[in-house]
């Protein structure tokens, strides 16, 4: 059975001094974590399902990220982080802006046949 997307979440992150694009992303997921309450989820877990959790956060230098670092960001499910392209670096300070886009889908095990 394939996953379903269920919730999406998007969040910015800003590291004011120093252009850190890990603690710019990981700032970033956190704000977009904080805008939801998913008591879906305990559902999930008492059906046996999984939640996936994709993460991709964009920032001036991708390569830069510490996916590991910002994957610790998120409390629940199997998470998956990607750093792509994007974000800001601002021209005149030491400023660096990661925004990060969140997918949770949802995947059950297949009913046994009654």
């Amino acid at each position: 059975m394939s996953a379903k997307p269920c919730v999406l979440e998007f969040g910015m992150g800003v590291d004011v001094h120093g252009r850190d694009s890990t603690k710019a992303a990981c700032r970033a997921v956190s704000d977009a974590i904080r805008h939801s309450s998913l008591p879906l989820f305990q559902e999930v877990r008492e059906r046996g399902g999984r939640m996936l959790v994709d993460v991709t956060v964009g920032v001036p230098d991708p390569d830069s990220v510490k996916v590991d670092v910002v994957r610790r960001e998120l409390p629940h499910g199997e998470v998956t982080v990607r750093a792509v392209n994007g974000g800001l670096r601002s021209p005149s300070s030491d400023t660096l802006i990661a925004c990060a886009a969140i997918t949770v889908s949802v995947e059950y095990p297949p009913e046994s046949p009654k």
